[in-house]
C-alpha cells in the first residue's frame, strides 16, 4: 500500500523513521483511527478534536485541519485504487527529532503518517464473546488515557487473549471495576438503563462511546456512568462493545453469562441508528 508521510506518498517498505524519533525511543505520539464509508469518514470532527487535545496534552506542535486530513484521504484512495471507499484509516503523529535524552521543550517537528488499508465490512464479526482477561487495566500516565504509542498493557491482554476475531478481551481495574475492551468501549443494560464505565476508571474517551452516549440521551434512555462491579456487568440483559471501525457489536456471552447477542433489541436500534446516521456524512463529519 502507498501511505502518506510527512507531506509524501510512498510505499509502505520505502517509507523511512528517524530512530532518534521520539515516537519511537520514548513512545512519544498519538494516533486515531476510523473508517471511511464510501470513501467519507465518519465524526472526524470528534476524531480530530480528541487528536488535538492529546497534542496539546503532549505538547507537540501541529497544525491538521479537518481539510488537510480529507485531502490526504482521498489522494490515498485514488493511489491506492480504493474504488469502493471501504477502508481502515490510521492518522499518526510522532513526536519527532528532539535531540538525546527527554526534553521539556514542545515538540516542534513532528511526523505524520497516514495509513489506509481496505476493510470488508462483513468481515466484523455480528457477535462476539467476551473474556475476563487477567491482566489488570493500567492507569493513565496523566490526567487522562490518551490513544498513543504506550500500548503495552493492551498488548499484554491481547497475548492472553489471543487471536480469535470472535473475542474480545474485558480489562478490570485493580479494584475490581469494568474499565474496557483490549480495543473498545463497553456498554450493558439492565431493565431500562444502560450502563458504562466513567472516565474516572481511565478508560479511553472512545469516539463511537461518545456518539452511543449521546444517541441514548436523544432517545431519552438513562445512561449511567460509574464504577461497577463485574458482578453488574454479568447481571446485564444485553452487553455490547464500540470502537470505530467495528461500529456496535454486541456480546452474546462473558465467562458463563449468557446475553441476548445479535437478537437484542437494544442492540439491533443502536445499529439500525447508527447505520442512518453515517451515511449523513455531513451532519457528523
Amino acid at each position: 500500500m502507498i501511505i502518506y508521510l510527512n507531506g509524501e506518498y510512498v510505499k509502505e517498505e520505502e517509507a523511512r523513521l528517524s530512530p532518534l524519533d521520539h515516537g519511537f525511543l520514548y513512545g512519544i505520539g498519538v494516533f486515531e483511527t476510523f473508517r471511511l464509508y464510501q470513501g467519507q469518514p465518519f465524526l472526524l470532527q470528534w476524531h480530530m478534536e480528541r487528536l488535538k487535545k492529546a497534542l496539546d496534552d503532549l505538547k507537540i506542535e501541529v497544525f491538521l485541519t479537518e481539510e488537510d486530513v480529507l485531502r490526504i484521504l482521498e489522494k490515498l484512495l485514488e493511489i491506492n485504487q480504493l474504488t469502493s471507499g471501504d477502508a481502515r484509516v490510521r492518522v499518526n503523529l510522532s513526536a519527532g527529532l528532539a535531540g538525546s535524552g527527554l526534553s521539556a521543550e514542545p515538540y516542534k517537528d513532528p511526523v505524520l503518517m497516514v495509513l489506509i488499508n481496505p476493510l470488508q465490512p462483513e468481515s466484523v464479526p455480528a457477535e462476539k464473546e467476551g473474556v475476563v482477561l487477567q491482566v489488570r487495566r493500567n492507569t493513565p500516565e496523566g490526567l487522562f488515557r490518551l490513544k498513543s504509542h504506550h500500548f503495552l498493557n493492551n498488548l499484554y491482554g491481547k497475548r492472553e487473549l489471543g487471536n480469535d476475531p470472535g473475542k474480545e478481551g474485558i480489562f478490570l481495574t485493580e479494584d475490581g471495576a469494568v474499565a474496557e475492551g483490549i480495543i473498545s468501549n463497553i456498554f450493558w443494560k439492565i431493565n431500562d438503563c444502560v450502563f458504562t464505565p466513567s472516565l474516572k476508571t481511565g478508560i479511553l474517551d472512545g469516539v463511537t462511546r461518545r456518539y452511543v452516549i449521546e444517541l441514548l440521551g436523544k432517545l431519552n434512555i438513562k445512561v449511567m456512568q460509574g464504577e461497577y462491579s463485574l458482578e453488574h456487568l454479568l447481571r446485564a440483559d444485553e452487553v455490547w462493545m464500540t470502537n470505530s471501525v467495528q461500529e456496535i457489536v454486541p456480546f452474546y456471552k462473558i465467562g458463563h453469562a449468557v446475553f441476548s447477542g445479535k437478537n437484542g433489541n437494544m442492540v439491533k436500534s443502536l445499529q439500525q441508528l447508527y447505520a442512518k446516521d453515517r451515511t449523513i456524512i455531513n451532519d457528523y463529519k
